[in-house]
């Protein structure tokens, strides 16, 4: 086979961000030369290496085969790259992606912790949601994820390759609303009093969840405010524009003006946080960084 290292990176980002427009946007090329080089790779492998799907498009058997020797190959590219120009890193990396809201709520006093346990380790953080950091984990963008799922919890999904997961903790969802609002002074509010509220809401796609409406809603819910980042979801409830979900877990960092509420009439929301990685044994790295975040839920 004859396959460049061009044609592996993008083989790579095509699985991390599951679509040819997202590994484009995030490779600096354009939609049709991703196309050529996914084209020339099949060519070249003689396989067919991608499944284009409703939701996206995902790597065949023999393009997961594929992705675990480009695994391999550019890792010693880049290492050759460091060892020529002299760069060579005198820290232990750690790749970590984090849910949406496991940023405030885990990851300062995790790196606290392994900046006094482990110094020499070096951990650079990416955000994301669980589907999108299972697609880095299996795409080897990141070599550790703390991740989040709903009952009843069964495995992620059927890929390979597989992952190894922890469990970290249990978290229960509420609903964060103005303190000086419509619920002001409450501690619960019923679902049915939910139907009619205005969300704050982190957009969806096809193949990303909806996050920041109560899923067990009565109805459609009215989104006036579609948001990702935390902060400005949770100061536009503190300025009475709206309710979102949040973890139980995000009180001590809320800003003034937000008040969370339990859901009375509906089945209470669980959340567990996991830590997952590929199968297989762990480097110390990845291991000290996994013993930081558990000790610290």
């Amino acid at each position: 086979m004859d396959i460049s290292s061009a044609g592996l990176r993008v083989l790579r980002q095509i699985a991390e961000s599951g679509s040819f427009t997202a590994a484009a946007a995030r490779l600096g090329y354009t939609q049709s030369a991703v196309s050529r080089q996914a084209a020339a790779l099949e060519r070249s492998a003689n396989a067919t290496l991608f499944e284009r799907r409703p939701d996206g498009v995902r790597l065949t058997s023999s393009g997961l085969t594929l992705l675990r020797h480009a695994h391999t190959v550019l890792a010693s590219l880049a290492a050759a790259e460091r060892e020529l120009t002299g760069t060579a890193p005198r820290a232990e990396l750690v790749r970590l992606g984090v849910f949406l809201s496991a940023g405030a709520a885990m990851l300062p006093a995790a790196l606290a912790h392994l900046t006094a346990a482990d110094p020499q380790i070096t951990v650079t953080t990416s955000e994301g949601t669980t589907p999108t950091l299972i697609r880095a984990l299996r795409a080897g963008s990141l070599d550790l994820a703390v991740l989040t799922s709903r009952p009843p919890h069964r495995p992620f999904d059927g890929d390979s390759p597989r992952l190894h997961t922890e469990t970290v903790t249990d978290t229960e969802l509420v609903v964060a609303a103005s303190s000086t609002g419509e619920f002001a002074g409450r501690t619960t509010v019923h679902v049915d009093e939910l139907v009619d509220a205005a969300w704050i809401a982190t957009p969806s796609s096809d193949s990303e969840p909806l996050l920041g409406v109560w899923p067990g809603l009565p109805g459609r819910p009215r989104i006036v405010h579609s948001v990702r980042d935390w902060l400005a979801k949770l100061q536009l409830v503190a300025g009475g524009f709206g309710v979102t979900t949040v973890p139980s877990r995000l009180s001590p960092v809320l800003p003034p003006g937000v008040n969370l509420l339990r859901v009375d009439g509906a089945p209470p929301e669980i959340r567990r946080v996991l830590v997952a990685r590929l199968s297989g044994h762990p480097t110390p790295a990845i291991a000290a960084v996994t013993r930081a975040i558990t000790s610290t839920a």
